[in-house]
């Protein structure tokens, strides 16, 4: 059997297509014109080297943590002030679009400094 080399992220959320329009201007993702159902959405990259994201309406609200969540990669290579500048640029970039900033965890000599954020609907993801 061949291993699977392909995957997409599911979001649960009460607006698939609010969320759906959130995570695609904070990647660089593209909503697909031919969805018409409002219980559901994806958004897909461009480029076809990142997953396919789906978003599905479901009834209930978050109330707990994540369990897993998106590191949004801007700071790879980078160290320092110049982390911090990269993770406070793109920070300011995507609270107009209804993030909210979290805890900024700085490095700690094993781990780079990174951003905690949360999506529209709370859930939570990484600037890294």
């Amino acid at each position: 059997m061949a291993p699977v080399r392909q995957f997409q992220v599911t979001f649960d959320c009460a607006d698939p297509w609010r969320v759906a329009r959130f995570w695609s201007e904070v990647l660089g993702y593209v909503l697909p014109p031919e969805q018409k159902d409002p219980a559901f959405a994806s958004c897909t990259d461009p480029t076809g080297a990142g997953p396919r994201l789906f978003f599905q309406r479901v009834p209930e609200g978050k109330v707990v943590k994540n369990r897993v969540h998106l590191d949004v990669r801007v700071g790879t290579g980078l160290v320092g002030e110049e982390r911090l500048a990269a993770l406070e640029a793109e920070c300011a970039r995507l609270l107009p679009l209804g993030a909210v900033r979290g805890k900024l965890l700085l490095a700690d000599g094993v781990n780079e400094s990174c951003q905690l954020m949360q999506d529209i609907e709370g859930n939570e993801f990484c600037l890294d």
